[in-house]
């Protein structure tokens, strides 16, 4: 197995608010607490250590063992869950919504990158425990998100209706999708442990969560991965404190509306991926999560008649916390106050909303995690290496847009030369033979003789376009192989492992796969991992 590495910065798939965290740019240090470097862990255990309150745990510890009765634990899962009693025992977390048999492939990476950075905490510092979890976001609504996976270029689709947390739904009328995806593997080698993991996951559990929680656990139980719901009367009741705070003082709302503006004049260039609501909570029943708003004096919940007084919310909250469900600003938070966390692992998207929220942690008194970014790789067969190798190519090279990729290739291969620079600048020199003649002459001529060389530029330029189309046209078949190649690698021209689910490398790879991504991708590394395999 070959591993080659491309800084995450080259690879033109990172926002520059991502790049410029991972460049440890002082313009972006006030948003977050320590880099994720190694030697950084010490002081991130020492404060999270001193305000993570000891009865948290006895809450977390009876919580998961609840969770985990009536599914198959492996020795490591448990001995995780019982370590977490210990003060000395920490966690570090990575998030996900509840995909449908995984969704994109990315969904391994964040496990892996998360299991792999718990052993290597475990390694460094073996007086202290480090547990991998997997928080599912059961809460989500966005069922429109989840419901589907790519195989084989087609959409695997579970069509129904759907109201509420998605981690609620029944499974019913997944044996449908069952029977579409058994007909797509059709006889390929592998597909037995497929449609099994499937059938056992989605078919024997009454709703998402439970079928994604053993779909995780068969994935990754034997390697202590803990998974966590929060969607759990008790440890709901630990939040109970914050989101008074949140939706009678709108602390986060203040915080974070103050952090997006100190972002925006960092950088211009940066991105907001969410903005904070006066009220960050929804009001959760089956069937209903709508927000919570207060409009005269009430508190409503939307696209409802439900309305509470002051008084009568706080009394909803102290005695049923569990329907009172966080938003993408409060969840974050939620998972800090329930959790000895010390480093959440995610995508661009997830760091750069987190790099919006320290003011907020600081503002509560909560300890804000070291953030990191998730491990990406694109797997390549040694077919398709060789195809790369044969074209002149680096992989690195398949990155780029598909128009500059092919002209980057024709002008590689033509046997003449379409780069019209050197005409540009003997044009420009000529012409500034002209621009002397104007200055001694009347001005108005300085302006014509400008009108002229850009007319005579867009000429050019029009010129070698022509030429690079006709030489296209003439190497066709070049072209063709490699837009073929490309699209194999970058489907729908995204990264691999925004479109691919699992199950398509699956087959070609078997039970190998997990291995040699826990074996191969580096938690700390900065690069993008290309690993080809057979």
């Amino acid at each position: 197995m070959e591993v080659e590495c491309i800084p995450f910065k080259e690879t033109g798939y990172f926002s520059q608010l991502i790049c410029d965290y991972l460049d440890q740019k002082k313009e972006l240090t006030s948003f977050y607490n320590r880099f994720p470097l190694l030697e950084n862990f010490d002081e991130q255990i020492k404060e999270k250590a001193s305000n993570y309150p000891k009865a948290n745990r006895t809450v977390l510890v009876n919580s998961l063992t609840s969770q985990y009765k009536n599914i198959e634990i492996s020795n490591g899962t448990q001995q995780n869950i019982n370590a977490l009693k210990d003060e000395k025992t920490f966690t570090v977390v990575t998030g996900h919504q509840l995909n449908l048999f995984t969704g994109p492939l990315y969904f391994l990476y964040k496990i892996v990158s998360t299991i792999n950075l718990a052993k290597k905490l475990n390694e460094e510092h073996p007086n202290h425990h480090f547990v991998p979890v997997y928080w599912m976001a059961t809460e989500d609504h966005d069922f429109d998100e989840i419901n589907y996976f790519n195989l084989h270029g087609k959409k695997v689709l579970w069509n129904r209706k759907a109201a509420g947390a998605v981690g609620r739904l029944s499974t019913g009328g997944l044996e449908d999708v069952f029977e579409i995806f058994v007909a797509e593997l059709g006889n390929l080698g592998l597909t037995d442990s497929l449609k099994e993991l499937f059938r056992s996951s989605y078919l024997e559990h009454s709703n998402l969560t439970e079928a994604t929680r053993h779909l995780a656990n068969a994935l990754f139980g034997e390697q202590g991965l803990v998974i966590i719901d929060g969607d759990d009367k008790q440890l709901k009741e630990l939040l109970v404190p914050y989101a008074k705070k949140d939706i009678l003082e709108q602390t986060p709302f203040k915080r974070i509306s103050e952090t997006i503006e100190e972002l925006s004049k960092a950088s211009s260039d940066y991105n907001i991926q969410v903005n904070p609501r006066e009220i960050n909570y929804f009001y959760l029943k089956d069937g209903l999560r709508e927000r919570i708003v207060e409009k005269k004096g009430k508190y409503q919940v939307v696209n409802t008649h439900i309305q509470f007084s002051k008084e009568e919310l706080l009394q909803e909250l102290e005695t049923f916390p569990e329907r009172f469900s966080p938003n993408v600003v409060a969840r974050p938070l939620y998972q800090e106050v329930i959790l000895p966390n010390l480093c959440y692992i995610g995508g661009g998207g997830e760091l750069a909303y987190w790099l919006e929220l320290k003011s907020y942690f600081d503002e509560v008194g909560v300890t804000f995690p070291m953030l990191m970014l998730r491990n990406s790789a694109l797997l390549i067969t040694e077919k398709q290496s060789e195809k790369v190798e044969k074209m002149g190519l680096k992989v690195s090279h398949l990155f780029m847009k598909q128009h500059s990729l092919i002209n980057k290739k024709i002008r590689d291969i033509s046997n003449i030369d379409i780069d019209f620079s050197p005409q540009k600048k003997l044009l420009e020199e000529q012409f500034q033979h002209m621009y002397d003649l104007a200055e001694q002459t009347d001005k108005s001529f300085l302006g014509a003789v400008k009108a002229q060389e850009v007319k005579q530029k867009k000429g050019l330029d029009a010129l070698e376009k022509r030429l690079l189309k006709a030489q296209k046209k003439k190497l066709k078949d070049h072209v063709v192989r490699l837009t073929d190649l490309q699209n194999e690698l970058f489907p729908n021209q995204s990264l691999q492992e925004r479109q691919l689910n699992f199950s398509e490398i699956y087959l070609e790879m078997g039970d190998s796969l997990i291995p040699l991504l826990l074996d191969k991708l580096d938690p700390f590394s900065k690069n993008f991992i290309i690993l080809r395999h057979s």
